[in-house]
């Protein structure tokens, strides 16, 4: 690649007239690695959404070209498995302990993940159907670990461990997609407040005015972890 574009700048020198060893002056472009790349795509997808990345796009970001990207990454199902797995880079310690308070720690590891996801809410779609990167590996042999501690028995940790990443996953995506509040908030309560003889309930608890998101998934989760294994 390098012998091709310094032969394009040789036959400009000759048209211009410029001397030949001008085309020889240091490069000062930051190198190209694959860490570069998958920050980039990051931005990317934070700005555009998963529809927005292109290796046409992500090459204008990095200031390569395209095939130059391909020397560190396969294609763009490679760069988005690794864009994924690098946001869910779990940022507690990979080991732990003995805990008398093995609730808190599956909190922790849980809010975590959620956060993480909302930052950058194309992940949640993302992790529905990719391959399972060592990052998310690190936090589910985690969380398997922490509940076995806790009691949860052998034969109902997988059902434990699903059961904990279908709620994480759930109230992700809903929050990320399903900002009625702030986006729609006068309009459903104008359209519940004449309907509210068809759905009483659901007019009486607010639900679709509710915008506690961080309560309801602090709750939601506790519920969670009762039934697993109940408070001692």
């Amino acid at each position: 690649m390098a012998g091709k574009r310094t032969g394009a700048q040789g036959k400009e020198s000759r048209r211009t007239g410029g001397p030949a060893h001008a085309v020889e002056a240091p490069r000062t472009e930051s190198p190209l690695s694959k860490e570069s790349i998958v920050a980039a795509a990051i931005e990317l997808l934070d700005e555009h959404g998963v529809a927005g990345l292109t290796m046409r796009r992500l090459a204008d970001r990095v200031g390569a070209g395209v095939m130059s990207m391909y020397w560190h990454v396969d294609n763009k199902e490679d760069v988005l498995d690794l864009a994924l797995d690098a946001v869910l880079a779990h940022r507690g310690p990979l080991q732990i302990a003995e805990s008398r308070d093995w609730r808190g720690e599956v909190v922790r590891m849980l809010e975590d993940w959620r956060a993480g996801m909302l930052r950058h809410p194309w992940s949640a779609s993302l992790l529905l159907r990719r391959a399972l990167g060592p990052n998310i590996l690190v936090r589910l042999e985690l969380l398997g670990r922490t509940l076995s501690s806790a009691g949860v028995a052998a034969v109902d940790l997988n059902v434990a461990i699903w059961s904990l990443w279908n709620y994480v996953m759930g109230a992700t995506v809903t929050r990320a997609n399903f900002d009625f509040v702030d986006r729609d908030g006068a309009a459903a309560r104008q359209r519940l407040a004449s309907l509210r003889e068809h759905y009483p309930t659901i007019e009486r608890s607010g639900l679709l005015r509710d915008d506690d998101w961080e309560g309801a998934f602090s709750r939601g989760l506790d519920f969670l972890l009762d039934g697993l294994v109940p408070k001692r």
